[in-house]
């Protein structure tokens, strides 16, 4: 059975520091996805494999909807959007092996991912209007919105937390009851249902991140075409 969710299970420690079973599959995760990402791109070629069509399509995919969402260039967000949604898929999907727990069925690793967001939102805002642009995208459209803007900044975060968290959190809890009900096998339309559920949620997450995004380096020294790669 599943854990209070609210309470992080110590399975290890590494010294005066301990490990929860979110902080370990997490980092096996990380280590699955860098070495898939090596695997994957160590020996690319004007003669594409299968994994590298595979990979060119997902870039590509990822690239057209940066363009859709945030009406800019793909390539300095790239990265951020990727990872976001590769891990969080993988999150999501991981607890569907015996064993495991889902890390994003954790309250913690949710808050994470959406700082994540909230960081980035501000470094890319300042970046492309600079602190002094960026700082008065607060007092628009009049000084008086500058607690509401505020306001705005940390409910979006916190919709990231919650939206992601229950989604995930219930699915685990169906499949957890089907299970311990009906044995092995009677159980796998959920499992179907939890793999949809959870490429849906990774795919929201990540738009609603670019959305957030976009919005903060929204201004007249954002990039001025969606041309650069």
């Amino acid at each position: 059975m599943m854990s209070s969710p609210l309470v992080s299970e110590t399975l290890f420690r590494l010294g005066p520091l301990p490990i929860s079973k979110a902080v370990a599959v997490t980092w096996l995760l990380m280590l699955a996805l860098a070495g898939g990402s090596w695997l994957l791109t160590r020996r690319l070629g004007l003669r594409p494999s299968k994994g590298q069509v595979l990979l060119e399509l997902l870039v590509a995919t990822l690239d057209e909807q940066i363009r859709a969402t945030m009406q800019v260039a793909p390539g300095r967000y790239r990265a951020l959007f990727g990872t976001l949604f590769l891990f969080i898929l993988a999150a999501n999907w991981s607890g569907l092996v015996p064993g495991l727990e889902p890390p994003t069925a954790n309250l913690e690793t949710d808050a994470v991912l959406a700082l994540i967001v909230l960081v980035a939102s501000i470094g890319f805002g300042i970046a492309s209007q600079g602190l002094r642009g960026y700082l008065r995208t607060f007092a628009e459209p009049s000084w008086v919105m500058i607690p509401l803007n505020i306001v705005e900044q940390l409910t979006r975060t916190f919709s990231l937390v919650v939206r992601l968290f229950g989604n995930i959190m219930s699915g685990v809890f169906v499949l957890g009851i089907a299970l311990s009900l009906a044995g092995l096998l009677v159980p796998i339309p959920f499992m179907a249902l939890d793999l949809l559920t959870g490429a849906i949620q990774a795919y929201i997450f990540s738009v609603l991140a670019m959305v957030f995004v976009g919005a903060a380096v929204e201004g007249p020294a954002s990039p001025p075409s969606a041309s650069k790669e």
